[in-house]
């Protein structure tokens, strides 16, 4: 059965997460149901060169994000799980405190009271404690925080490598399987290896 996933980019750093995390999910013939935020739009082609109008089109679905009648702001409509990638600190206060003032606070709203996975790859560093305090609550209310953090044990040589092993891990942990990311294979194997499957 094809997975019905939701994808948000939001506007910290990093715009290359949500991008990669659509064309793996594409690969696997996943239907992807994009919003890109405001602030994603003003640093996105910045960071990455390529337009949000192109970004779009390797989603099934995108909307805008005040687009709050669209399918995906309603516990009525089946999907597999949400993905915000890269999860900014505005939109993680947003998610923590059921603040759905966009879609994609809305939908992440509905992931967490529909009992669906949310997966935010938070990108802040270094970290005071009012983010800790938002990153606890989003958790208490469910969502799982992923920080895109690199596996060295993988060895990886290019940027690209580092991305894909964060948003493999990510979608792993949504239940997706996926050969993107290097698995730990044991010390005496310390350079890991890719899933069964690459």
């Amino acid at each position: 059965m094809t997975k019905r996933i939701i994808v948000a980019i939001t506007g910290a750093s990093g715009a290359i997460y949500g991008i990669r995390t659509l064309e793996i999910l594409r690969s696997l013939d996943a239907e992807t149901h994009l919003i890109i935020s405001d602030a994603a739009l003003r640093t996105m082609e910045q960071e990455t060169g390529r337009t949000p109008g192109e970004i779009a089109t390797r989603a099934a679905y995108s909307y805008d994000p005040d687009e709050i009648g669209a399918p995906i702001a309603s516990g009525s409509f089946p999907f597999d799980g949400m993905l915000v990638a890269p999860c900014s600190i505005k939109t993680l206060s947003a998610i923590a405190n059921s603040y759905a003032a966009d879609l994609i606070a809305r939908a992440a709203d509905v992931c967490l009271k529909e009992g669906h996975p949310l997966v935010l790859l938070v990108r802040e560093s270094p970290l005071h404690v009012g983010h800790l305090r938002l990153m606890t609550q989003a958790a208490e209310a469910g969502a799982v925080i992923c920080p895109p953090i690199p596996v060295f044990y993988g060895r990886p040589q290019t940027v690209a490598e580092i991305v894909d092993a964060s948003v493999g891990r990510a979608l792993a942990r949504m239940g997706i399987d996926n050969d993107a990311y290097p698995r730990w294979t044991g010390i005496d194997d310390p350079g890991g290896e890719k899933s069964s499957k690459g």
